[in-house]
């Protein structure tokens, strides 16, 4: 049985302290087939980790603000070709005038750094990043090249979401996922102080006696995107103005939340469906591949999100999104599954969702 196997492989990921709390849902043909947990969201208090727990999974939240605008796009708010800047004018300044929708989607529009001097107070002030973020000169011609808009990615659709519905990204989120799927209180970008007791603590790997630091030329692109202070961390995810604030590059969300929002993309979840078969297959086959201009390493972007399941060549179908800390989520039509690991210790890998998915995927 896939929910004892899956059980099973968490505790051990936990016994064996590779992780320390840990979260799990998988739905199959719209329906949750597995829902486990293991460990403990808070060291210090000893609280467990439950199907309730909300983690702060930084980038797997940006899935939650491309199915937002790909909802827009299928009422015809806008539509993939229309420049960013025909609904959020400002943005057009300084060479951006020709960055489109696809364009922000696919890490192309060319702002992929929030820049150094950017504090961690800005990034909370929805008004004054996103104009910051407007005034910016692009690093290419929009459209030519890829790079991964860490930040930026969510502060550019989430200004234009906000902008084409007149209303703010959280009763966004609300009404066109979190309440028609019937999880609005556990998808979040921003989450409500009061609901903070329901968070995992995120923590940080033990220190290796062996591991050494490193510093970056002072040219180097990642120092040229953001400052070392904004970097994902468990000091950072922890700090309560950051928890609270609506930045939709990354989310607050459940296992359980993520994986049905996953399983209503790629069909009906208790009647509802949030995107048409048409939008799901343009997403991992309207893409753009080349050299990622942060990191310098390949990459390929879809409408929105990463094509291909965590570790496999072949399944291309399969699309979804990873965080730091080694989070992940996804969703495949090909085989009616969503996935979703959440989990608070901050790895640098991959390797404990790679087990969950490899497991799932041999039981599909």
């Amino acid at each position: 049985m896939l929910q004892k196997s899956v059980q099973e492989l968490i505790d051990e990921q936990v016994c064996s302290d590779r992780e320390t709390g840990v979260q799990v849902a998988v739905y199959r043909d719209g329906v949750l087939v597995v829902d486990a947990v293991a460990g403990v969201a808070d060291p210090e208090t000893g609280r467990p980790v439950t199907s309730d727990t909300v983690f702060y999974t930084w980038s797997m939240g940006k899935a939650m603000t491309s199915t937002l605008v790909h909802r827009l796009v299928s009422r015809g708010l806008f539509d993939y070709d229309t420049p960013i800047a025909a609904i959020w004018p400002e943005f057009g300044a300084n060479g951006k005038e020709t960055a489109t929708v696809r364009h922000g989607l696919q890490h192309t529009a060319g702002v992929p750094g929030i820049g150094p001097s950017t504090t961690i107070s800005d990034i909370c002030d929805w008004n004054l990043i996103c104009a910051r973020i407007a005034s910016f000169t692009p690093w290419w011609e929009p459209g030519t090249r890829t790079g991964y808009h860490a930040y930026t990615f969510g502060f550019i659709m989430g200004e234009l979401i906000r902008r084409a519905t007149g209303k703010p990204l959280a009763s966004v989120l609300r009404d066109e996922i979190g309440t028609p799927l019937g999880v609005a209180s556990s998808l979040h970008f921003g989450m409500p102080a009061t609901e903070h007791g329901r968070l995992a603590k995120l923590v940080d790997p033990p220190s290796s006696p062996d591991a050494a630091g490193f510093s970056l030329p002072p040219d180097s692109p990642m120092l040229r995107s953001s400052a070392p202070s904004l970097w994902p961390s468990a000091a950072l995810g922890n700090r309560p103005d950051l928890l609270s604030a609506d930045i939709p590059a990354g989310g607050k969300m459940t296992a359980q939340a993520i994986a049905r929002m996953y399983a209503s993309l790629i069909g009906p979840v208790d009647g509802v469906r949030l995107l048409s078969p048409a939008t799901v297959a343009a997403i991992t086959t309207d893409t753009f591949t080349g050299e990622d201009q942060v990191f310098g390493m390949p990459a390929t972007w879809g409408l929105g999100f990463s094509v291909g399941r965590l570790g496999s060549d072949t399944d291309n179908t399969a699309f979804g999104m990873g965080g730091a800390g080694g989070t992940y989520g996804y969703a495949d039509p090909a085989t009616g599954l969503a996935v979703a690991y959440c989990k608070n210790r901050q790895t640098a890998d991959f390797t404990s969702a790679q087990q969950v998915v490899d497991l799932v995927a041999e039981h599909a």
